[in-house]
């Protein structure tokens, strides 16, 4: 039975241009060969699998080549190359740092620098996983990969450039791998899989590509998976589907529609559906966001590009977004991050999940009243002239004004669902408001008129009420509004702490009041309603600089006498008379 070699390993690339993805890496280390001007160290970071090792390798096998191609390409034919194909190389070693990461293994690398190699002009030193080595391992490394041989060159890579010393990276040349872009991913699947006559769809390799998220190698461990698993050498979109266990995007364009349409069962039912399948509701949430994220870019033909999917998918995407307006899917993706934020927390994440569900399939109610024609005047222009604050000029307020300005008219209004009807209503002004808001909604519009002219005829338009006039910081002022802040917290929230805070005496020094407190805890609940106590008093007294300083005064804890001993100690420290009288009669208390 022939031996089986992995995607990943048999089609592994061998020279520069068969790298895929990381044009920017190749092109400036190929000049480098060319120009001659190869750095003494070399660190390759990035994701897991985009090709550092691989990129470290190649360097590590054209720069000894005998017999470089016009495009600084190995010939594959020389001793060089041969000797390191067969990995017989005596100029090319390998090191794993994640094993070999204590300083005696740095040491015996330092000592095989100092030979020269026997064939070739370099000696190579490729170290993978660099960042797990120990600090004492990098400080033993500094000086021989500062000034090492001529004929010496390091290559270094690692994921977690983050984790590796300052003073190693301003020794090395750095070079950050880029994930590798899905078309890229399918291109190279796609190639693979003529080679080896298999029969695969396009989206079927799209959608390995995606799941990789920038990973070559996870793509090439896919692919073998899925060929392994569809009969016949034929990999199609269904069968890696199952496979990979990914939901299929054709049920967010089913329960977008379900959300547009403002159904809450069918899209409880279409998630229902998707749990069952065995697909966890946290998964479900972020492939929606990342739905709804593709149907907002695709809105504006410019952000198009910005959408990796298949012609078919994006088809799609292009329709749906035409009957998806801006505010929903910003409203929707609103709601869907917060449920994403919470849904490790939530005790019920089904229901948490279908709770935003519902949300988002009443949004289309909510942003259609903006459009609602109310009296001929559509919600956005009605809602310009209530923040204007007047329409055909009546003053509109959604609260009742204070009695002092409440109207009394004489005349009596019919009821609006039966204007020719007994029953009279005496309106004041608070009840014309909400009257007249209902009446816009609730009736035709042809006697919406009659019943607003018949209440402005007796109402009386209120005036303004007059801004109230700040009192002198003074001192019985101050005490003043003290006290009616401390009753007005007392009334909204009962606390036993503030109560403490606010019964104590205070001082005015110019503008700053100084209240001395005994512990932190009166000190946190006194930083939690600064703000809104210092608002209170500017906007009742004339002082613009008004603050609050409320230091902690730690008392000492007073000592209580528990044992006879401290009792009697305490007892002499008040009656000294009480030792000499001790003394006098000769007593020798035990204690």
């Amino acid at each position: 039975m022939e031996h089986f070699v992995v995607s990943a390993r048999k089609y592994r690339p061998v020279t520069f241009d068969s790298v895929v993805g990381q044009s920017h890496i190749t092109t400036t280390l190929k000049n480098a060969i060319r120009t001659n001007h190869l750095a003494q160290a070399f660190l390759f970071c990035g994701p897991r699998g985009v090709g550092k090792t691989t990129c470290a390798r190649i360097l590590a096998k054209t720069i000894n080549c005998q017999n470089l191609s016009d495009d600084v390409e190995p010939c594959g034919e020389c001793e060089s190359c041969v000797s390191f194909q067969n990995n017989a190389s005596f100029n090319i070693h390998e090191l794993d740092a994640a094993s070999n990461n204590s300083v005696d293994d740095i040491r015996n690398l330092i000592d095989q620098v100092r030979y020269p190699p026997q064939t070739g002009k370099y000696k190579i030193y490729i170290i993978d996983e660099v960042h797990m080595l120990s600090p004492a391992a990098f400080n033993a490394f500094l000086k021989t990969l500062e000034e090492p041989p001529s004929y010496a060159i390091f290559i270094l890579a690692t994921t977690e450039k983050h984790k590796i010393l300052p003073t190693i990276l301003s020794r090395c040349q750095i070079f950050d791998f880029n994930r590798i872009r899905t078309n890229d991913i399918a291109d190279h699947l796609e190639q693979i899989a003529r080679k080896e006559g298999i029969i695969a769809d396009r989206e079927a390799l799209e959608l390995i590509g995606r799941k990789a998220d920038g990973g070559l190698r996870d793509a090439l461990s896919m692919f073998d998976l899925n060929v392994t698993f569809s009969p016949d050498n034929e990999l199609s979109y269904t069968d890696v589907l199952e496979n990979l266990h990914i939901l299929d995007y054709d049920y967010y364009f089913k329960i977008t529609d379900a959300l547009l349409k403002g159904s809450i069962a069918e899209s409880l039912l279409l998630f229902d559906e998707i749990v069952r399948k065995g697909f966890d509701g946290h998964l479900f949430i972020i492939g929606l966001l990342e739905h709804l994220r593709n149907l907002l870019v695709t809105k504006d033909p410019i952000t198009v590009s910005l959408l990796e999917v298949s012609e078919v998918a994006r088809n799609k995407y292009l329709d749906q977004s035409q009957r998806s307006g801006m505010s929903f899917l910003l409203s929707a993706m609103s709601v869907g991050s917060q449920c994403d934020i919470h849904y490790k927390t939530s005790k019920n994440q089904r229901l948490h999940v279908e709770l935003c569900l519902m949300k988002m399939a009443k949004l289309p109610d909510l942003l259609s009243l903006q459009a609602l024609p109310i009296n001929g005047e559509t919600g956005a222009e009605v809602k310009k002239k209530a923040e204007s604050g007047t329409e055909s000029g009546v003053a509109l307020t959604t609260e009742s004004p204070s009695p002092a300005y409440e109207a009394k008219p004489t005349a009596q209004v019919a009821s609006v669902d039966t204007p020719s009807a007994a029953p009279t209503v005496t309106p004041s002004l608070s009840t014309h408001s909400k009257l007249r808001s209902t009446a816009h909604i609730t009736t035709p519009s042809t006697e919406v008129p009659a019943i607003t002219t018949q209440v402005l005829e007796k109402t009386e338009s209120p005036q303004p009420v007059e801004k109230r006039e700040k009192l002198p910081l003074t001192y019985d002022n101050l005490y003043e509004f003290w006290g009616e802040f401390a009753r007005k917290r007392k009334i909204e929230r009962d606390s036993a702490t503030e109560e403490l805070i606010f019964n104590r005496e205070f001082k005015l020094d110019g503008q700053v009041i100084r209240i001395a407190l005994d512990n932190e805890l009166q000190k946190e609940a006194m930083a939690a309603i600064r703000n809104e106590l210092i608002q209170f008093l500017r906007e009742r007294i004339e002082a613009p600089l008004l603050s609050l300083d409320f230091p902690v005064n730690q008392q000492a804890a007073k000592k209580v006498a528990y044992t006879d001993k401290e009792k009697f100690a305490v007892m002499a420290e008040k009656n000294p008379h009480l030792l000499e009288l001790q003394q006098l009669l000769g007593l020798d208390i035990e204690f």
